[in-house]
């Protein structure tokens, strides 16, 4: 029994670093996708079969599926020296079968922020409760190569699947795409 829940632990702590990483994909350029109707706010809706999010209508979107991440909104770049899209990106990942529930994630996942991360740095963990369903919100911060990143995260279980929506910025753009990711972040609704 030890050696099966070691075993579940290695594929999860894999899982967790996997979408540490991946989120950091969005650096590339991108080809948005049409997903309907424009929200009377200006944003645009997106409806899937599990959730629906909104998102700003001068954001792209990636759907590819690429590397496993079910979603990417990407910011535009702010000049031409800018290198990086600051995004929010969704992972949905299959906890079938592993007994992992929203506590234990939630410790697998910050483990994985400090050691994972070069000067991986765990600012707020906390937990929420909106909508009809409960969440954690983490903040943290860490270095990827040459960026220096702030990341915020809602992690969600539901289903068996673990839903991690992120928000991803450079160290110093945070502040300027806050309440524009949040806002994003805060859309978000499980079906």
């Amino acid at each position: 029994m030890y050696l099966i829940q070691k075993q579940n632990m290695k594929k999860i702590r894999l899982l967790v670093l996997t979408f540490l990483f991946i989120n950091l994909i969005a650096w590339g350029q991108t080809t948005p996708k049409n997903t309907g109707k424009e929200a009377e706010n200006g944003w645009k809706p997106l409806n899937e079969n599990s959730y629906s999010v909104q998102y700003p209508d001068n954001w792209d979107i990636d759907q590819s599926g690429k590397m496993g991440i079910s979603l990417i909104l990407l910011s535009k770049l702010s000049s031409p020296q800018d290198k990086f899209r600051d995004n929010v990106n969704l992972l949905i990942q299959d906890l079938q079968g592993q007994s992992i529930n929203l506590d234990k994630y939630v410790e697998i996942s910050e483990g994985q922020i400090k050691t994972m991360l070069t000067n991986g740095n765990l600012i707020e963990s906390k937990r929420l409760s909106e909508h009809g369903s409960d969440f954690q919100k983490v903040l943290f911060t860490g270095d990827q190569g040459v960026y220096k990143l702030k990341f915020e995260q809602y992690y969600w279980i539901k289903n068996g699947k673990a839903y991690v929506l992120t928000l991803t910025c450079e160290l110093e753009q945070f502040e300027k795409y806050k309440v524009t990711g949040e806002k994003i972040l805060n859309s978000f609704r499980l079906k």
